[in-house]
């Protein structure tokens, strides 16, 4: 006969550890969390070995008395829950009871603190889950956990750890997240008496839109200058939802998304949710395998989010999540619509550094190199690549008349009222072709060098997304209906969005459980693989939320149909020409880029000329 026996206490909290500590950066995670719930001001991270052989963290939170030292290594013991132990009003970071006990059964570990205004700190230790009893000790008002040899009690999981630089990292990713959330806190983490970074806190501030500006300043510290300047606000509200925080231009980008922020009521969390949304309102500027970078924060209404899913507490549930992704792609596109002609700092940056002389023939005479370069002026360096730079947007001005709708329809003139002096344009008065493919023009105070092609071919993909939207997308009738066989979940989750997608030109009706039946598709996409087209809606459907495939692929025979509709590199075109191509530019939304993700010009400020001729 089985016996069924109690485990010991111990033992419950190592199998538990495996659930909340999975590696050094969870259990750093775990207590940061604790300090800020503490009301910490500064947080401070040691490390040795990555945080194999040490974990330090130190704050200057409320602290705790001796009685409370022994509670909080208890499991399921905390101070974070109201007096309703409503699950569904979370208003801390933490709240299970869990990571203490489950970390001091696996390490030697070591709990010291003090409440604010008492004489003295005492420390408790834990070896491996064997508690021992307070001791007076010696702190400043705070508390001090120690964490030395993690997971020295279950050798088994010491093989699963990384080398001791990838841990690092993961615990500084970790310490960086919770940095972005809370500005008004100072981080520092050091790895064997090396500061790997030291954020001061900061006072809130706001600008003059009302922008949260600490949120700025911690997130440039973190995420970099560029993002702060090549990044746009966000601030949206549906349903008591409130959606904050930056997006970057679009081809402000990278070549995978774990530039990508999502913060829930205070909490970094990864979510499936995020890059669903992230990727769909993107999806017109960029290339799939190309990433904005986004730091996005959501207040949400408790009774209306669960964090209560994973012991990590890294997850949480919406109850209503097609509201939470409406907001987040609704946001991201009203922003980049509103961009104006803003441009990215870098585009110019990225141009100099490629013009930046490496050295040559020295004026007046003399060999190689023989006349070194001015002292004062900035030392050469590599050009970053126009791909990883970013490109402007355009808001739509007054309408200019210039269809540009072929290429023997460039050069009709914008029916703009003229300006007298036709470098006040934007974009400035054309001066020159290059090389048959490049406009030089001329501004105010610099030079827009614009690549004909791109520039067009964006102007044609913007024309016929409106026709699209204006006349819808026409549908060719399958001679005999594709069968598709998906299972029950997958096809109810298709039929549930069958409207939408026949919008988009694909019809498709039940066929038996677990079954669809597509009767027409689009036009545009010719002799397709509908079932394989069929199963990736079904599949995102399920990730995201949304059906991107079919956009996407939409899109991508636009794009292509664009591509070989405009102007082509090679052309020449006539002054006329080439100033009715600028003038289209400034009347047509997001014209900065083409459709690949691609700058369409870059402007050089005749500051920047100056300086890289050594005039300033």
């Amino acid at each position: 006969m089985t016996t069924i026996r109690r485990l010991s206490p111990t033992l419950v909290n190592r199998i538990a550890a495996g659930e909340v500590v999975e590696r050094p950066s969870s259990a750093v995670k775990e207590l940061v969390e604790n300090a800020i719930d503490a009301g910490a001001t500064r947080v401070a991270v040691s490390l040795v070995e990555g945080g194999r052989s040490l974990i330090t963290v130190t704050d200057d939170g409320v602290g705790m008395a001796p009685d409370a030292l022994e509670l909080a290594v208890d499991r399921h013991c905390t101070s974070k829950l109201g007096d309703d132990d409503d699950l569904l009003d979370i208003r801390t970071l933490g709240f299970r009871g869990e990571a203490l006990p489950s970390i001091a059964s696996v390490s030697r570990f070591t709990l010291t603190s003090r409440p604010k205004g008492a004489d003295s700190a005492w420390a408790l230790r834990i070896e491996g889950g064997n508690k021992g009893q307070p001791a007076p000790a010696s702190h400043p008002p705070g508390t001090r956990v120690e964490v030395r040899d993690l997971f020295y009690a279950v050798p088994a999981r010491l093989k699963f750890l990384k080398e001791p630089r990838t841990e690092q990292a993961q615990v500084a990713d970790t310490i960086k997240r919770l940095a972005m959330a809370h500005p008004q806190v100072a981080f520092a983490l050091e790895d064997e008496d090396r500061t790997l970074f030291n954020y001061p806190a900061i006072a809130p501030t706001l600008v003059e839109d009302g922008e949260d500006g600490a949120r700025l300043e911690r997130l440039a510290a973190i995420m970099g200058r560029d993002f702060a300047q090549n990044s746009l606000p966000i601030r949206a509200e549906r349903e008591s939802f409130v959606l904050t925080g930056h997006v970057g231009l679009p081809t402000f980008n990278r070549g995978t998304a774990q530039h990508q922020y999502l913060f829930v009521n205070g909490r970094p969390v990864r979510d499936k949710l995020l890059v669903g949304a992230v990727r769909g309102a993107y999806q017109d500027f960029l290339a799939r395998d190309r990433h904005p970078l986004v730091a996005l924060f959501l207040d949400a209404p408790r009774g209306m989010v669960d964090v209560n899913v994973h012991p990590a507490k890294t997850e949480v549930r919406f109850r209503d999540a097609g509201i939470v992704r409406g907001l987040i792609v609704g946001a991201i596109r009203q922003a980049l619509a509103a961009a104006g002609h803003r441009a990215s700092t870098t585009v110019a940056q990225a141009a100099l550094g490629a013009a930046r002389p490496l050295g040559g023939l020295p004026i007046g005479g003399g060999g190689p190199r023989a006349a070194a370069w001015p002292s004062s002026y900035p030392p050469p360096r590599p050009s970053a690549g126009l791909a990883e730079a970013a490109a402007a947007f355009f808001a739509p001005q007054p309408a200019a008349a210039a269809t540009l709708a072929g290429v023997d329809q460039v050069s009709a003139r914008a029916e703009m009222a003229p300006i007298e002096d036709p470098r006040r344009y934007p974009l400035g008065a054309a001066r020159a072709q290059v090389h048959e493919t490049y406009i030089v023009a001329q501004t105010e105070d610099g030079v827009v060098i614009v690549d004909q092609h791109a520039a067009h071919e964006r102007l044609v993909y913007e024309r016929m997304k409106d026709a699209l939207a204006e006349q819808g997308v026409k549908r060719q009738m399958l001679l005999i209906p594709e069968i598709v066989e998906l299972g029950e979940d997958a096809a109810r989750r298709l039929l549930a969005r069958a409207g939408q997608l026949g919008e988009l030109g694909m019809v498709i009706e039940p066929f038996g459980p677990g079954a669809v039946a597509v009767r027409e598709t689009p036009a545009l996409l010719g002799d397709t693989d509908v079932a394989g087209l069929v199963r990736d809606l079904a599949d995102e459907l399920a990730e995201f939320g949304d059906h991107l495939s079919l956009k996407e692929k939409l899109e991508d025979v636009c794009g292509t149909m664009a591509c070989h509709g405009s102007v082509r590199a090679g052309r020449r075109l006539s002054v006329d020409e080439m100033n009715a191509l600028l003038r289209q530019m400034e009347a047509t939304p997001h014209s900065g880029q083409c459709n690949h993700g691609r700058p369409t010009y870059v402007e050089l400020k005749l500051a920047d000329i100056e300086r890289l001729f050594g005039r300033r």
